[in-house]
């Protein structure tokens, strides 16, 4: 399983608590790449919010990307503001989908696309007033 995407590192607990807290709502999206072929229907289970492990999720954001018949592998984006332990794997998983992998576009407003990978920088003021 691949794993990529952005990361807030810091040592300020107040804004790490921002930033993580369910009840604040920053959302975070993802871009996953997962074996088979999703259907509308499973992603409108996604939307709806899953139970995972006797956790149901909050409503979510979720859209197709991209389904590749040949390769049999679809690529969808999913927007949550929770953040359980390896919750968008287990939302996948919950829908009887296997992630591939996972990359974390963006916390809030902040965008990793012009990042490159294994690459960093500090944050603007205006990001950490935005979050």
């Amino acid at each position: 399983m691949y794993t990529s995407g952005a990361l807030i590192l810091t040592n300020d607990g107040d804004f790490v608590y921002r930033v993580t807290h369910p009840k604040h709502e920053i959302k975070k999206t993802y871009n996953v790449t997962l074996k088979g072929l999703i259907t509308q229907e499973e992603v409108e289970i996604l939307k709806n919010g899953v139970n995972i492990d006797g956790f149901v999720t909050s409503k979510a954001e979720a859209k197709i990307l991209k389904i590749d018949e040949e390769k049999n592998i679809s690529r969808i984006q999913i927007v949550i503001h929770e953040g359980k332990n390896r919750q968008v794997r287990r939302m996948c998983e919950a829908i009887g989908k296997k992630v591939l992998a996972l990359h974390r576009s963006k916390i809030g407003d902040i965008d990793v696309k012009d990042l490159k990978l294994g690459t960093w920088r500090y944050l603007k003021k205006e990001e950490i007033k935005s979050l």
